[in-house]
């Protein structure tokens, strides 16, 4: 145990708050009180932190400034959804305090605490009281107090974590629809849980013991050609098309080859395989999207190698490095845009517009700061609009402002629809991006988004009594109404689109939902308006049965 942070400590300090957090993503998820499914607080989080554990691994930071600097950056680039966003800034400001210094006492982290707190609270436009913020900023401030008590790092930050768990019980009441469901905020509930894994480790407990994937990079030095089952250890990505299930895939690389391991994120998934047909893995797994980038090395000739004295080159080491090096586009024009969006109809409904890339995600699936920022760097041009279409990517998106060469504009649009209607209204020859900005944010402003999902949890939400597996209605991201029955939210919405007196409406239908029946679903709309110009299109998207746009 030490009363002093070096930046050896801090690496330990992370990766055992991560791990902490990402044992218990589930017990903070299960805190969510909105039905629809969404991208979790607890999910979100533990992605989020677990890219600066993972960068913290390879690196051996000499100093407390070091060691918060790789952090900080890490989270910045994985942030995915409001609340890894949040916490990005939260350590953000704690790597702007630790700058120039070897270690720290308690004195100092405290400020750090408190820094992070200014940075988290100055990024988010209208802060509300009752989240995380309010936790992290009461901690901090206990934590100001605890410092002149005793400048002991571990005394400072167990101070500050009794004090937010208070003000994280308190949270019930700060915000209506927690005290209805009679749970604390899921963010604050996850900050403190990575803030007590940070204080074990400076106390000296060792990393709790989680379940971890097995490395997927070959021990050459370990096996003799008689231990080589398959000849060609094959590592590859693909990045998705569209939502899949990744189990048929995994059944058919074991019948051709063993030490496998599929990992994936919402976006793509990595492969590694031993097998003697490196070819067909390949051909099967474009099935389920585009090859990104594929590494194969002959086993046997790396036994060799080894048993030569002569070191061989990873295959895992070099797929990194072609993903890492992958320029820029040239800019060609002035405006590019890129949309977040999920389903195949939805992203060629954006092409046909003029989107230039495509980020995968949206409810459910988050993207990161990163893979937003990947395509940012693909599109051909000097200005890059991003529509993100969802209320919990936004600020993943406006992360991305500063770590590029390109101009960055966030539309914030919160729906499809909305992200739509503000590329319908582009005008490509407007000089002023913010003129440009403008004019799309107040297109998307004039539309109204009905969507129809389904209930993933039971709950007692917003007067509605909500069992799982309802079919929910929502209005521009407000629970409209509940029923057993699809057709009866149907024709709610149909009525409400007739009350507004909508004179354009497209209805996207998702996936699992047949043309037949979404033919279904729109001469309800039809007939409960019949002046009104109604387009019916395969979105393909996950999670909604239909996202319908009313102007």
């Amino acid at each position: 145990m030490s009363d002093r942070i070096t930046g050896g400590a801090f690496k330990q300090m992370v990766l055992f708050g991560a791990a902490c957090i990402t044992a218990q993503k589930q017990a903070i998820n299960d805190l969510n009180v909105f039905p629809v499914p969404d991208g979790d607080t607890g999910t979100n989080m533990s992605l989020t932190i677990q890219t600066a554990a993972a960068e913290l691994r390879r690196a051996e930071p000499a100093s407390l400034e070091q060691a918060a600097k790789i952090t900080a950056s890490a989270l910045l680039r994985g942030a995915r959804g409001n609340s890894g966003v949040i916490l990005s800034l939260l350590f953000r400001g704690m790597s702007k305090s630790f700058k120039g210094l070897a270690e720290a006492d308690g004195v100092r982290l405290a400020q750090a605490l408190d820094e992070g707190v200014a940075t988290a609270y100055s990024a988010v436009m209208k802060p509300a009281e009752g989240t995380v913020l309010t936790v992290s900023r009461l901690a901090a401030k206990r934590a100001l107090e605890a410092a002149q008590e005793d400048s002991d790092a571990a005394y400072v930050l167990s101070e500050a974590i009794k004090t937010g768990y208070v003000t994280l019980s308190e949270t019930t009441n700060m915000n209506p629809v927690l005290k209805k469901a009679g749970v604390v905020d899921a963010g604050g509930k996850g900050y403190l849980i990575i803030l007590e894994g940070m204080l074990r480790s400076l106390q000296g407990e060792e990393i709790p013991e989680t379940a971890e994937e097995v490395g997927d990079k070959a021990d050459f030095a370990a096996l003799g050609d008689e231990d080589i089952t398959f000849t060609f250890d094959t590592v590859y990505i693909v990045r998705k098309t569209e939502p899949r299930s990744l189990e048929p895939l995994r059944m058919y690389l074991d019948s051709i080859g063993d030490s496998l391991i599929i990992s994936e994120d919402e976006e793509a998934f990595k492969v590694h395989v031993h097998t003697d047909n490196p070819g067909a893995a390949l051909t099967e797994s474009q099935k389920y999207g585009t090859l990104e980038v594929a590494k194969i090395e002959n086993m046997r000739i790396q036994a060799e190698d080894m048993a030569a004295g002569r070191k061989p080159i990873s295959a895992d080491e070099l797929t990194d490095e072609a993903l890492e090096s992958s320029a820029p586009a040239t800019p060609e024009k002035r405006y590019g845009f890129l949309a977040v969006c999920a389903g195949d109809g939805l992203a060629e409904a954006f092409r046909d517009l003029g989107v230039d890339r495509i980020v995968s995600g949206g409810q459910t699936m988050n993207p990161s700061t990163e893979s937003i920022l990947r395509e940012v760097e693909q599109t051909p041009s000097e200005v890059v609009f991003i529509l993100p279409n969802n209320k919990n990517i936004i600020m993943a998106a406006q992360q991305c402002v500063g770590l590029t060469d390109k101009e960055i504009v966030v539309i914030p649009t919160a729906t499809v629809p909305q992200g739509i209607a503000a590329m319908m209204s582009v005008d490509p020859d407007e000089p002023d991006a913010a003129v440009l900005a403008q004019t799309m944010t107040d297109a998307a402003g004039n539309v109204t988004t009905a969507q129809i999902t389904y209930a993933a949890r039971n709950s007692d939400f917003d007067g509605f009594a909500i069992n799982e597996g309802d079919y929910l209605a929502l209005l521009d991201g407000k629970l409209l109404g509940t029923d057993r029955q699809l057709n009866g939210l149907l024709e709610r919405l149909a009525q409400l689109a007739a009350e507004k007196g909508a004179e354009f409406l497209t209805m996207f239908y998702g996936e699992g939902v047949s043309r037949e029946e979404a033919e279904d679903a729109a001469a309800v709309f039809s007939n409960a308006c019949p002046d009104c110009e109604l387009s019916l299109l395969p979105g393909g998207q996950p999670v909604y049965y239909y996202i319908i746009s009313m102007e």
